[in-house]
């Protein structure tokens, strides 16, 4: 009765602050996405989806569900096992390769998600090599958070994106002392995109490794969809890169690239990576045609850079409080979880419009926003009709210029 009491509690004041999750629960059409139905009440209603992180639509790709189609009819369902017992199929081993060699490293290694693959291999790498400090970004993901505080080593927070912090915590150490720079390209929340040569210069400088997570830009950046390393001619200058292929490439699973000893270090010496069933291989199959179209298609990438151009212009052109970046994410500043979730279910129950709100823990207390996902699938009438709805509910409550909102939108 204890634990019961004290859970009620805990999800009581989540609801009293308004950031109670509800999930939506959708089903996407095959060959029409974002259009989904969105099941309520009441039946199905036809819905249009803008916070997916199927960023360029692959996850409809005729590629891509062939390739699955194809492992599916070929091998089965499931990968049988672990890595080591039984659940190593070729479509791992391809897709690895594929994958080392889309980060011009040595080798790459696959996991479950890039969550569990942040988590093992930063926590592995800290306990294989003691006295290592770790400098991470303050705006780092969860993943990565985790990965060093299971790692149990001395951490060191520096600001975000600011190499001058980050050097006046390194110079404090010996160039001896092993070192592991962690930080992202993109991040998710607000778009910003790190200065990665400045902190390969201070790694350079200081002795450092460099774990860079790319997440939020494989398949979306670079020549061959390579990420901003790529992008901005880096990426021999990093030596761990974790990747998904959940976003861009729009499947499913993590992984990270690096040079081969580190990669066999992670594989022989990770519990996250030995006890795990493997990634199916239908996942693997799909996830590797992703991964071989984007290289040399840059269309996707093109379109996807043109959709967020235009829905970023519209928003600032109406008022909105659109958070200005350099990337692909289209933050939408509220500022209230209470409103948020108003405003995000007046967007799906009067226009047919699905945007999760985003609260704490994701984003901090007081800058809770929606998150805008356009993708080269959105078409021109469907940013008009959002921005149409935003503009009807931004006006219901105007507020000044530049300031987070309080919509009265319920």
């Amino acid at each position: 009765m204890t634990f019961e009491r004290l859970l009620q509690q805990r999800l009581e004041a989540i609801h009293r602050e308004g950031r109670y999750r509800v999930f939506a629960d959708l089903k996407r059409r095959r060959g029409r996405f974002p259009v989904a139905d969105h099941f309520a009440a009441r039946g199905p209603r036809e819905v249009t989806v803008w916070c997916s992180n199927d960023y360029l639509g692959m996850g409809q790709h005729p590629a891509v569900l062939a390739a699955m189609h194809e492992a599916i009819d070929s091998v089965g369902a499931g990968s049988g096992g672990t890595r080591n017992i039984s659940g190593t199929t070729h479509y791992h081993v391809e897709l690895e390769r594929e994958l080392a060699d889309l980060h011009g490293k040595e080798a790459a290694l696959l996991f479950t998600s890039a969550y569990v693959a942040n988590d093992a291999t930063l926590s592995t790498l800290l306990k294989l090599v003691p006295g290592t400090v770790v400098f991470s970004d303050e705006k780092n993901h969860a993943s990565i958070i985790a990965g060093i505080r299971h790692g149990e080593s001395e951490k060191h927070i520096f600001r975000h994106n600011d190499p001058s912090d980050l050097e006046a915590k390194l110079k404090k150490y010996p160039k001896g002392t092993p070192k592991i720079i962690a930080f992202e390209s993109v991040y998710s929340m607000d778009g910003h995109i790190a200065p990665i040569a400045s902190f390969c210069d201070l790694a350079d400088k200081y002795g450092a490794l460099t774990y860079l997570d790319e997440v939020h830009a494989v398949g979306l950046y670079g020549r061959r969809g390579g990420g901003i390393a790529e992008r901005d001619g880096v990426m021999d200058r990093i030596d761990v890169i974790n990747g998904t292929l959940a976003k861009g490439f729009r499947v499913m699973g993590g992984y990270i690239a690096g040079r081969r000893d580190l990669c066999d270090a992670i594989r022989s010496f990770a519990p996250g990576f030995i006890f795990t069933t493997s990634l199916a291989p239908a996942i693997a199959a799909g996830a590797l045609a992703s991964v071989r179209h984007l290289k040399t298609s840059a269309n996707e990438r093109d379109h996807h850079a043109e959709r967020v151009r235009t829905l970023k212009r519209l928003l600032q052109a109406n008022g909105l409080p659109v958070m200005d970046n350099p990337s692909h994410i289209v933050p939408v500043m509220v500022g209230c979880p209470k409103h948020c979730k108003a405003v995000t279910d007046a967007l799906l129950h009067r226009h047919g419009i699905y945007v999760q709100p985003i609260n704490y823990p994701t984003v901090p207390k007081g800058t809770e926003r929606m998150r805008l996902t356009p993708s080269p699938v959105h078409t021109d009438a469907q940013m008009a009709c959002l921005v149409r709805a935003l503009r009807e509910l931004w006006a219901a409550c105007p507020v000044p210029a530049g300031s987070y909102v309080r919509l009265a939108a319920e």
